[in-house]
């Protein structure tokens, strides 16, 4: 096997991303004990070897450049990866430690992951969950995360997508607002009533509802009054305060038909689901910290 990296250019890879996590040379050569014209001499040799700027410097600080950001993410999960089995050969990593950066829409978020997270951090103490609630896609490399729970498995191929369940679909609606509502019996009735729509923030467009009759399903692009974006509890607030009818997850309605807050219609026509997925990179080798994360939300949610 011809060797690439020499000690010095491993040490590099270090340096420069002790650099970027402390924004300045000075900051990361105090953290490594060495000086700060070593940190500058390590990103030139670097920057030489790639044949691209790392960072843009000032007289007063330094910023990664586009190249630069996508390096460090780069050369982060490779360091990581080199600790990870020297720690497991050396036998230090019987337990899982570190950081595990994960991505996941607010309602899945809320409803079923952030509950399970105590029972987590009691049986893996020395792992950290860094949660970034959002429902807009996330890059993995450049942005550094592990992992990212979504409602549609990816098209690129260097990425890994684990269903975890078909959540099922429901139509809601509070007592009040049905209370002077127009009848409704089938999807066609829905002309009638206000509805509240969530906009995806991947495209801007809003999330048809799904119906199933005789075994079909169907979409259907609602006229809706008011619409959510980005806050996907938004549309169950509205609902609850009679704003109109709203489509909406079962699990997280239920709590509210249980109590009475809000009531299902159109039970006949109901049934239709969407996926979750839990997305990570292709990798040979996962970290241990990843791998134990991914085992525990299987095991604790797949339906």
């Amino acid at each position: 096997m011809q060797r690439d990296f020499d000690d010095i250019m491993l040490g590099s890879l270090e340096l420069f991303c002790l650099a970027a996590e402390t924004g300045g040379f000075s900051k990361a050569a105090t953290q490594a004990g060495v000086t700060p014209a070593a940190v500058s001499r390590a990103v030139s040799r670097l920057e030489e070897r790639l044949g691209v700027r790392l960072f843009v410097r000032t007289t007063r600080q330094i910023r990664l450049t586009e190249a630069g950001e996508q390096y460090r993410a780069q050369c982060l999960a490779a360091l990581t990866l080199l600790k990870d089995a020297e720690m497991s050969l050396s036998g230090q990593q019987s337990q899982p430690a570190g950081k595990v950066r994960l991505s996941m829409p607010t309602a899945y978020a809320h409803w079923r992951v952030l509950p399970l997270l105590a029972r987590f951090q009691t049986l893996y103490p020395q792992l950290a969950v860094d949660t970034h609630i959002s429902n807009r896609n996330i890059d993995f490399f450049e942005e550094g995360f592990d992992l990212a729970i979504r409602g549609k498995a990816p098209a690129e191929s260097n990425m890994i997508a684990r269903k975890i369940e078909d959540a099922e679909l429901i139509v809601v609606a509070s007592p009040h607002y049905l209370a002077s509502a127009p009848a409704l019996k089938t999807p066609d009735d829905l002309t009638q009533h206000r509805c509240i729509g969530y906009e995806l923030s991947s495209n801007g467009r809003p999330l048809p509802w799904l119906f199933q009759q005789q075994g079909e399903v169907s979409e259907r692009v609602m006229d809706h009054h008011i619409t959510c974006s980005e806050d996907y509890i938004g549309g169950l607030t509205l609902a609850r305060h009679g704003a109109g009818l709203f489509q909406i997850y079962r699990f997280v309605a239920q709590e509210d038909l249980n109590s009475g807050q809000l009531v299902e219609v159109l039970q006949e026509f109901g049934g239709t689901r969407r996926p979750f997925y839990l997305l990570y990179p292709h990798a040979r080798f996962l970290p241990l910290r990843t791998r134990t994360m991914i085992d525990f939300l299987l095991a604790a949610l797949r339906h």
